[in-house]
């Protein structure tokens, strides 16, 4: 089974902490879509012909997509891959909430699309200034109430933590107001200063404080005690879901299974290899009108596969099987390095499986790093 990601990329306006590949420009829109579209003719051998599992719109904002882009999207599809029908799959698309009125999520409705994946990031008006989000505090809660009302159930959004804008009660009320809307599935990041991002600027120059380490583990510690409170699993380190309601889509990529990625700055996996796309529009759709792909290759290595996989694999509540390391020829090389990780109570190991504990989970890079080759 294998999954396809279709990046979108256009935003109303940048967001001060993104740093994915994005233009507030939409001029261009129909123009990339029609390249996409044509990309997917040019990779629809790339996942020889495994079946299709899930579907995903990211971006960007997929939900400035009208339903004549999407129908051209699930034509394309359902003709160039291996998909009996949609009703089987798992397809997201990411929206944001000043997207989603009645009207759009109507529309969305009449479409195969059954997740909506909403970017809420808080409930307050301050995070939402701080963040430069293009929707209020209202438009966070109004459309939430909407897609539930016209009967999407399989709902997720993001959560934003660690902001300086953001202290504990109003993360609190965060975490409380996501579990009275009975939403199935939460993705809750910490806030993270990534090069040249707007937030970047800030910080460096002194106009917002940055990132306090402190804040951030007390908040990311009081998300995981409130949700298991309230019968969320936390299966992977930013997501929490209801039974049933895991991610298909982003499972899959923590799993090692296949997926095509479409869209400037998309990223593709084979199993062996890993490539992506070029990162600028014009450059993009200019290959394709010659019936080209602008994208990168690189071939894994037997030490890339296994790195690969200690990083995914220790982010999940699964974690990693012992029996696949031993098969790489990494036994002794693992087992060497994640003692000191256990005698530090950071992971634990059941059933030949190693996982983070709760003290572990907010290091879990560190530690994915401390077992690289």
């Amino acid at each position: 089974m294998a999954g396809i990601y279709l990046h979108i990329p256009f935003c109303k306006q940048a967001c001060h902490y993104c740093n994915f590949h994005f233009s507030t420009s939409v001029k261009y829109k129909e123009e990339i879509v029609a390249a996409m579209l044509r990309e997917l003719e040019l990779q629809k051998d790339y996942l020889r012909g495994e079946a299709i599992e899930t579907i995903y719109f990211g971006g960007g904002t997929p939900s400035l997509l009208n339903q004549r882009d999407l129908d051209l999207f699930f034509n394309k599809l359902i003709s160039n891959f291996s998909i009996s029908n949609f009703k089987s799959l798992e397809i997201t698309l990411e929206a944001n909430p000043d997207d989603l009125n009645f009207q759009k999520i109507k529309e969305l409705k009449s479409t195969p699309i059954n997740r909506l994946s909403i970017g809420v990031q808080s409930f307050f008006e301050k995070d939402l200034k701080f963040m430069n989000r293009a929707h209020n505090a209202s438009e966070a809660e109004a459309c939430i109430k909407i897609a539930q009302d016209n009967g999407f159930e399989n709902l997720t959004i993001d959560l934003i933590y660690g902001s300086p804008a953001t202290p504990d009660i109003n993360w609190i009320k965060n975490i409380e107001k996501a579990i009275d809307f009975n939403i199935p599935h939460l993705s809750c990041y910490c806030l993270t200063v990534e090069e040249k991002t707007a937030l970047a600027h800030f910080v460096k120059t002194g106009k917002t404080k940055p990132v306090d380490e402190e804040q951030a583990a007390r908040q990311f510690n009081i998300l995981i005690n409130k949700l298991n409170a309230n019968n969320y699993e936390h299966y992977e380190i930013s997501n929490f879901a209801k039974k049933g309601f895991y991610s298909k889509h982003n499972s899959s990529y923590w799993q090692g299974k296949k997926y095509l990625g479409v869209g400037p700055s998309a990223h593709s996996f084979n199993g062996t290899s890993r490539q992506w796309n070029i990162a600028n529009n014009a450059k993009y759709m200019q290959a394709l009108k010659e019936n080209k792909l602008n994208k990168e290759l690189e071939i894994l290595t037997p030490e890339q596969q296994y790195n690969e996989y200690v990083m995914t694999a220790l982010r999940t509540m699964w974690g990693i099987d012992f029996l696949k390391i031993k098969n790489m020829g990494r036994g002794d090389y693992f087992i060497k390095n994640i003692k000191t990780y256990m005698e530090q109570g950071l992971v634990f190991e059941k059933n030949g499986n190693y996982t983070l504990t709760d003290k572990g989970k907010f290091l879990a890079d560190g530690i994915a790093a401390g077992l690289f080759l």
